[in-house]
C-alpha cells in the first residue's frame, strides 16, 4: 500500500486544492490550504505530486487509509488461488482410460488450475522409460489448444512427471 505525503510532509509552495466531492478549491500557497485543512479538521493529502503544480485532496487520512486496506482485503478474497492438480496415468494405458484423464485434466485446465501429470513404473516398466515419455507427449498433444507445457516430461526414480499450466488468453 503506497502512502502519501500529508500536512507538513508537502514540500511544494503552492497545491491545487480539491475537497471529498472532487470540487476544486483553487490554486493557493501551502500555509493556506494547511490553515485550510486544520480549520475544516482534516488532513491535507497530496493525491497527485507529479502535477505542476501538486493536486492536494482535503480529507480524513485515517479513513482513507482504512478504506483502501478494507479493499485490498475483498480483493484478496475474491482473488482465485491457483492450485497444483494431478493426474496419474499407467504406462499401458488404454485409450478410453487416457481419454477419462484427459477430460478431468480438461476440467482442471478451464478452472485456471496448473496439472502435474505422473507416470508410476512399476517393475519391468522400468525399462521403458521412452514409453512413458511417448504417453507424455501424446497426452500433451491432446491438450494442446488449452494448455502449454510448463515443464517437459522429466524422469526422477521412479516416475515422469510433466506440469500443464492453462493457455493465457
Amino acid at each position: 500500500m503506497k502512502t502519501l505525503r500529508r500536512n507538513e510532509q508537502i514540500k511544494a509552495l503552492a497545491v491545487r486544492v480539491i475537497n471529498e466531492e472532487h470540487e476544486q478549491l483553487g490554486l493557493m500557497p501551502i500555509e493556506k490550504a494547511l490553515a485550510m485543512a486544520q480549520e475544516q479538521q482534516t488532513d491535507l493529502v497530496e493525491v497527485s505530486p507529479k502535477a505542476n503544480p501538486p493536486v492536494c485532496k482535503l480529507m480524513d487520512y485515517g479513513k482513507y487509509l482504512y478504506k483502501i486496506k478494507k479493499q485490498d482485503q475483498k480483493h484478496k478474497k475474491m482473488a482465485k488461488k491457483t492450485e497444483v492438480k494431478g493426474v496419474r496415468l499407467g504406462v499401458s494405458i488404454g485409450q478410453h482410460d487416457l481419454d477419462v484423464k484427459v477430460k478431468q485434466a480438461e476440467r482442471f485446465l478451464k478452472d485456471r488450475n496448473i496439472v502435474k501429470v505422473v507416470i508410476i513404473f512399476k517393475g519391468r516398466e522400468l525399462m521403458h522409460k521412452d514409453l512413458g515419455r511417448e504417453k507424455m507427449l501424446e497426452f500433451a498433444e491432446i491438450l494442446k489448444d488449452i494448455a502449454d507445457i510448463d515443464s517437459p516430461p522429466r524422469h526422477a526414480g521412479y516416475q515422469t512427471v510433466m506440469v500443464l499450466s492453462p493457455k493465457k488468453t
